[in-house]
């Protein structure tokens, strides 16, 4: 790719005519993206900034709004040969009203994410996409959670690590007997921390049952240790199938995803239902509190689990050695 663009600009030397520069080749291969079934929304950020991410080889485009100034388009990408480059005070976002197949909820809703980056800063949690708005704080029930990928929540035994999160309450967790929890603590838990300053694949499933996450094409099965994890509490450690513990990584959820209805919940979450986001969320009062820094060059939304094999084959399909390999010569 360094060679033919410079033997380019040679030629354009030489003939003295104006040659546009040629786009940078993609490293990996889209279609197989784009042919696995169920697909929703697959954005692969090869537009110029101050214009809309839309989808590809889906029905709807889904074009995602930039927020708080134009985000840049950098070269280098699996997918478009681009990517977005994310400051950690901008995001993306397709509000609530517009979301379409990407609302996905209900007590039987299965969901997958997919996404190829390049996270810079994981000091504290960040967001990689999801319909997910947390309200305003510690024990704040307003919130429209329903399905995200985040990463780095140490309260309950993610320090570093992929979190991919499931919400059936919407606001906070609650137990069997209707007890709150301050915050949110459905989420399953990689073993591995989520690897910073080159690139990888960070992804999720919810079967409607389990959560699992998976890194660079990974599930690492992880056991719940309840002191370690800090989930020490009889919602982790008796709630889960036949009243065993839930788990860590694959974690039992089991109660569906919420579904926002204006009708039911326009007192209790005045807010209104979540956007679609993408390196941000709405927690703590505030959306850019704790957004991404980073580099996106692909996200995939599913309206089913994925397989562990369709997990390995995306993460294969963005040829991440060949995208580092291209960062370090630059």
């Amino acid at each position: 790719m360094l060679a033919r663009s410079l033997a380019v600009a040679a030629l354009a030397a030489c003939s003295g005519t104006v040659v546009a520069a040629a786009p940078p080749e993609p490293t990996g291969n889209p279609s197989v993206v784009t042919q696995t079934p169920n697909l929703v929304a697959f954005w692969t950020f090869g537009e110029p900034a101050g214009e809309p991410r839309r989808s590809i080889g889906t029905e709807q485009p889904l074009p995602l709004e930039e927020v708080s100034g134009p985000i840049a388009r950098v070269p280098g990408g699996p997918y478009s040969g681009y990517a977005a480059e994310f400051n950690g005070k901008q995001y993306l976002k397709i509000p609530y009203a517009e979301t379409g197949p990407l609302n996905i909820s209900g007590p039987e809703a299965q969901v997958s994410m997919f996404a190829v980056v390049r996270i810079v800063d994981l000091n504290q949690s960040r967001t990689i996409a999801g319909m997910w708005s947390e309200g305003k704080g510690r024990h704040d029930d307003s919130g429209t959670r329903q399905y995200s990928l985040l990463m780095n929540m140490p309260t309950y035994g993610g320090p570093r690590q992929l979190v991919p999160h499931i919400s059936s309450e919407g606001g906070v967790t609650r137990r069997a007997d209707g007890s709150a929890f301050p915050w949110c603590a459905d989420y399953a838990a990689s073993v591995s921390e989520v690897p910073t300053e080159e690139w990888c694949t960070l992804g999720f499933t919810y079967d409607g049952d389990y959560i699992r996450a998976y890194v660079n094409g990974v599930m690492e099965p992880r056991e719940l240790n309840p002191k370690k994890d800090k989930r020490d509490d009889r919602y982790f450690t008796q709630e889960g199938p036949d009243g065993g513990d839930r788990g860590m990584n694959p974690y039992y959820h089991g109660r569906g995803i919420f579904a926002y209805d204006p009708a039911k919940h326009a007192e209790t979450k005045p807010d209104g239902g979540s956007d679609f986001t993408v390196g941000a969320r709405y927690a703590v009062g505030s959306f850019t509190r704790e957004a991404t820094k980073g580099r996106f060059g692909g996200l995939a939304v599913f309206n089913r689990a994925l397989t562990d094999a369709e997990m390995m084959r995306l993460h294969d399909s963005a040829n991440v050695p060949a995208l580092n390999a291209a960062a370090d010569e630059n």
